[in-house]
This record gives C-alpha cells, sequence and structure tokens, in this order.
C-alpha cells in the first residue's frame, strides 16, 4: 500500500511538471541569418496598407486586431500570442519577426505556401512596426 501511495504521488507530481512546462514556451531560436535581415521592401504607404490588408486577412484571427493576442482564435492557442505593441516585440530584428512570421511553429503555421510570396511577409513587418505603444 506504502509503494502504491509513492507512486500515486510521483505520478501527480509528473502530470503536474509536464503541465507547468506547456505553460513556459521554449524560447524562438531565429537563425544568425535572419536575425541580420534586413526587409527588402521600402516602408512605403501602400506597402504598409498592403502589410495591413495582409494582416487583416492572415494574422488578425489569433493575434488580434492591434496585435495584443486577442482575436477571437486566440484562446485555441496552447502558447503566448505576444503583444505587438509591447518594446520587447518591437525591439526585435525586422529579420527575426519575417522568420517568425513566415516558417512559424508549434500552433504559429508556416506560410510558405500560403503566402508565396516573400515580400507580402515583409509587408506585414511594416505593418507590425505601427503597432507600437
Amino acid at each position: 500500500m506504502k509503494t502504491f501511495k509513492i507512486l500515486m504521488i510521483i505520478g501527480v507530481v509528473s502530470v503536474g511538471l509536464l503541465s507547468f512546462t506547456k505553460l513556459v514556451q521554449e524560447e524562438w531560436k531565429v537563425p544568425a541569418k535572419y536575425q541580420t535581415m534586413k526587409n527588402p521592401i521600402e516602408a512605403s504607404k501602400s506597402n504598409v496598407d498592403l502589410g495591413k490588408t495582409l494582416y487583416a486577412k492572415h494574422c488578425k484571427s489569433c493575434h488580434g486586431k492591434e496585435g495584443l493576442g486577442d482575436g477571437p482564435k486566440a484562446e485555441e492557442v496552447d502558447g503566448n500570442l505576444g503583444d505587438f505593441s509591447s518594446k520587447k516585440f518591437q525591439a526585435q530584428t525586422d529579420g527575426a519577426l519575417f522568420y517568425k512570421s513566415y516558417f512559424g511553429r508549434d500552433d504559429m503555421p508556416s506560410y510558405e505556401k500560403k503566402m508565396p510570396e516573400k515580400d507580402d511577409m515583409w509587408a506585414i513587418v511594416h505593418y507590425l512596426r505601427t503597432l507600437k505603444k
């Protein structure tokens, strides 16, 4: 009986630890190539407007209208959707934002097939810059 209690305690602790690790997201490692990559398209009004339109189509449902992570599908996502207006988010390089947005991971889908023109994602990066506080 004592062994059973010990095994039960170990099981409960293990389940607790596993669920806690799901809450803590791994750091998103961006390859050096992308970390230093500059946005190849001009930050013109037309490119920012294009980025806004594409954001509304592809990103708003999870990330919300203002990038606060409060879109209608946000509760279906396990990970932290972030706050695009925060200083921490805005401190990332354009290349890092492109990499994370274009290639995705876990609940963040890849846009390689949905958005074959990479310049469209670069336009979204320009739009993301307008969301800062």
